[in-house]
Formats: C-alpha cells, structure tokens, sequence
C-alpha cells in the first residue's frame, strides 16, 4: 500500500469528526511502541519542555549508574532512545540540553571512550548536533550552552 502525504492527511483528518478521529489514533497508538511514545509526549509532557529535559537527563543518569563502565553497544542504545525522545520534543534548547548532558555524564563516567575509536566518534557526533542545534537558538540562550560546549570538547 502506499502511503498518502501529510497533505492527504490532513485534509483526511479534518472532514473526521471527533469520535471517528479519536478512534484513528487509539488504532495508531497500538501498531507501533513509538507512536505510543509520541502520544504520551503530546498528551502528558509537551505542555511542560523544561520538565520534559530534566526527565530525559534523569533517564540518562540511570542508563549511566546501571552500567558505570559503558561499552559501544550500550552507548548506541542510550544514543538512539536520546535521539529518538528529542525527535518527539523538535525544540532545539531541549536538545542541547539533553545532548550537553549526555557528554558530561559521559566524560564524567568511568567510561575510557577516549582509548576507543567508535566511542570517540559517537562522542564527537554528539558534539555536533550540539553545535547544529546551538546554531538555532537566540544569542543568550547559545552564549550559555557555548561556554558548557567548549569544556566538553576533547
């Protein structure tokens, strides 16, 4: 089947009436874990994007102290769900702050990523959607971020 365009679906969506469109997205919500995920973020948790950030810092403190001697794998694992999370967010000062977060918990941890080529470059990839999000926010929000960027780079 192929799928229509958001324009397709949009237009689709309007003409639904409540009942009808609440039903569609109970439906979608049960196909796929991430479109629960997304749900839940809308519903629950993008009234307050401040709270949003700290909770996905506490998730990145757990991951962590549950294993305090990362190796790659776990460190793609925690990268993709962080990925993913600041994806549902779209707002450029949550993703610093998550990505910012997730660097200094790393170089703070007992993890050796520096001994490791592919951790490096993870840590390296990370610093620069850092710098790809900075480039988006207003002067004294970056200015902020900038000073805690220069102190994690390598």
């Amino acid at each position: 089947m192929q799928a229509a365009s958001i324009a397709e679906l949009k237009k689709a969506l309007v003409k639904l009436d409540q009942g009808e469109l609440l039903d569609a997205v109970l439906r979608l919500a049960r196909f796929k874990k991430d479109n629960k995920e997304l749900l839940t973020y809308l519903l629950f948790m993008s009234h307050d994007e401040n709270g949003f950030a700290n909770y996905l810092c506490r998730e990145i403190d757990e991951h962590f102290n549950a294993t305090p001697n990362m190796h790659k794998k776990t460190m793609r694992k925690v990268i993709r769900w962080m990925n993913k999370c600041v994806r549902f967010s779209g707002n450029k000062e949550t993703e610093a702050q998550v990505r910012t977060h997730f660097c200094r918990a790393l170089k703070n941890s007992k993890t050796p990523f520096q001994k490791h080529k592919v951790m490096t470059n993870m840590y390296t990839g990370q610093l620069k959607k850092i710098d790809q999000a900075l480039a988006k926010l207003h002067d004294d929000i970056r200015a902020e971020f900038l000073l805690e960027l220069r102190e994690l780079e390598l």
